[in-house]
């Protein structure tokens, strides 16, 4: 079985490899996953929940406990540089670049694996979510009534881990990503002759100060034992080199393990934003926008994903988190659950997550949907 599942997991990986669909464009996608899913006689299939979502439903028995497992869909824009695989894109300036074709791939497998075995009762869900990069889609589908429509007592998801042993299953004791938000200051002041500078009140200054202040947010605001990061990323201004322009605009996003170190993030950009624009005579607009929450485990899930991972595979309790930010953090707001990586092998040669060299490790896939189908029995048998 394991190498007929297999070679099966690895042809319909490397399909949606090469037709990606990108962040809120991922209809081709959903079809894919629906004809598969009713190949394999599943029939209780919702389409277009909260955009292209697709939730599928497994019943069997008497059992009155439900489980949801959840895999996201869509793909990056970022034009892929691999020339020797058969299976890139085929979709310029788009590519899975984080490893959601596996994911896809694996939840499906595990509907195949479940099907298979009679040992369990109960009702699975089978939550196939667009939209994870940056597209809202955890919120969108929840927005659509997905816990209503399909109730879940608990939901398991996962992602490839690049640097983690390829198979070895990571889980966290309680955060596994961070919380993250995107933010804008825009320092609005008055342009004039570069020649002239007492004519005019200089945005560019202000904006300089500012990027030297927020790095002393996590410094000198956060405990130093929780993790933190805000990085300004993009700066635009100026038109002309003998001007000095009357805006500039700072963007960047901030990263948090703690709920409560998001509002001090929040605050302190403001406060500085405001405090830079009063010294030096301009206006401060400041935006910012929260993405995702804290990724943190509910304690009895946790234990139940790692004994369902040692069912399969070998497992890590040692694992830090990171502070990179999963929209699977909105459904463990609803429902109790756990997230947990599974190694996709060595983090090296381009093989890193957003990376136009990435590609996904075809050998984990029998791991991962074993993984799935296994942490699914154990929650309907009341683990």
């Amino acid at each position: 079985m394991h190498t007929d599942l297999s070679a099966t997991l690895t042809s319909w990986r490397r399909h949606l490899h090469a037709n990606p669909g990108l962040t809120l464009h991922e209809g081709e996608t959903a079809a894919f996953v629906v004809a598969r899913l009713k190949e394999m006689g599943v029939t209780d299939i919702a389409e277009n929940v909260g955009g292209h979502g697709v939730v599928a439903t497994l019943r069997r028995g008497g059992g009155n406990r439900s489980v949801g497992l959840r895999a996201d869909m869509d793909a990056l824009p970022i034009q892929e540089q691999n020339e020797n695989i058969a299976w890139k894109s085929t979709v310029p300036g788009v590519m899975h670049a984080c490893g959601h074709d596996g994911h896809t791939t694996a939840l499906l497998g595990a509907a195949k694996v479940l099907l298979d075995d009679p040992s369990w009762t109960g009702t699975v869900r089978l939550v196939f979510q667009p939209a994870e990069e940056g597209g809202g889609g955890a919120r969108s589908m929840i927005a659509d009534g997905l816990f209503e429509r399909f109730p879940m007592d608990r939901i398991f998801g996962w992602h490839n881990w690049p640097g983690l042993p390829a198979g070895t299953i990571g889980v966290h004791e309680r955060a596994v990503m961070a919380a993250g938000a995107r933010f804008q200051i825009v320092f609005e002041g008055h342009a004039g002759h570069a020649a002239l500078p007492h004519l005019t009140r200089d945005p560019m200054i202000a904006a300089g100060h500012a990027i030297v202040a927020v790095q002393s947010i996590v410094a000198r605001n956060l405990d130093p034992l929780n993790g933190g990061v805000v990085s300004i990323t993009v700066v635009e201004g100026g038109e002309a080199q003998n001007q000095i322009t009357a805006r500039v605009t700072l963007k960047g996003t901030a990263r948090w393990l703690r709920d409560a170190d998001g509002e001090t993030i929040r605050e302190s950009l403001d406060r500085i934003a405001q405090g830079v624009a009063a010294t030096y005579g301009v206006h401060a607009n400041f935006t910012f926008n929260a993405g995702v929450m804290v990724t943190a485990n509910h304690a009895a899930e946790r234990d139940l994903a790692a004994e369902a991972a040692a069912a399969v595979t070998e497992v890590r309790r040692d694992v830090l988190p990171a502070m990179t930010g999963e929209d699977f953090s909105w459904y463990l707001k609803q429902v109790p659950g756990a997230f947990v990586w599974i190694g996709n092998g060595p983090a090296e040669n381009g093989c890193e997550l957003h990376n136009p060299l990435y590609d996904f490790n075809d050998e984990i896939l029998p791991t991962a949907s074993k993984f799935l189908a296994e942490a699914a029995k154990r929650a309907l048998a009341g683990g």
